[in-house]
């Protein structure tokens, strides 16, 4: 069964009003490069919708990308601390730097311990957190990143995530 309903208090991570007429979930892994592709589509959306658009993020880091699992860890461990999207922002950005120099810089950048850092990629402490968002996306038919929902649909294109401004324009024209 699909879970596709973001709400308060649970694990996701939220930009914007669940109450927004449009609400996209990603499931995304931060190695990924059609992922920072999306990355910069999401920015746009993000800029030109503003409040109409609610952005939820979930990871779904593939085994094929070998530092995608420590990147995930690295931004829920700055979410503990409420950073979790400079780290998103600052992950994608740099994905062609991702590994333990980035992660120590980008956790000093924020002002957080790099000590409790390596303290969390060593013990999996954000490993149930990952494998519940992975188990969602399962659930709900992900098998490659970025995949991507709006309003609970699963969104599919022949541009792929390219056409993610135009659909919701569209989706939008009725309540502006």
């Amino acid at each position: 069964m699909p879970d596709l309903h973001p709400a308060p208090g649970n694990s996701d991570h939220i930009q914007g009003d669940l109450a927004a007429p449009i609400v996209l979930v990603e499931y995304g892994d931060y190695q990924c490069p059609y992922c920072a592709k999306a990355y910069a589509v999401v920015k746009r959306v993000q800029e030109r919708f503003g409040r109409d658009v609610c952005f939820v993020f979930r990871n779904f880091p593939l085994s094929m990308h070998p530092q995608a699992q420590n990147a995930a860890v690295v931004a829920e461990f700055a979410a503990q601390h409420g950073k979790f999207w400079e780290a998103h922002d600052a992950l994608y950005e740099n994905q062609a730097s991702l590994g333990a120099p980035l992660y120590a810089q980008l956790v000093q950048s924020l002002g957080l311990s790099t000590a409790e850092l390596d303290k969390a990629l060593q013990t999996d402490a954000f490993e149930p957190h990952i494998r519940a968002d992975i188990e969602s996306g399962r659930r709900s038919g992900v098998s490659g990143t970025p995949a991507f929902y709006v309003n609970g649909e699963k969104f599919q294109t022949p541009d792929g995530f390219n056409d993610l401004p135009a659909v919701i324009e569209e989706m939008l024209r009725p309540t502006r």
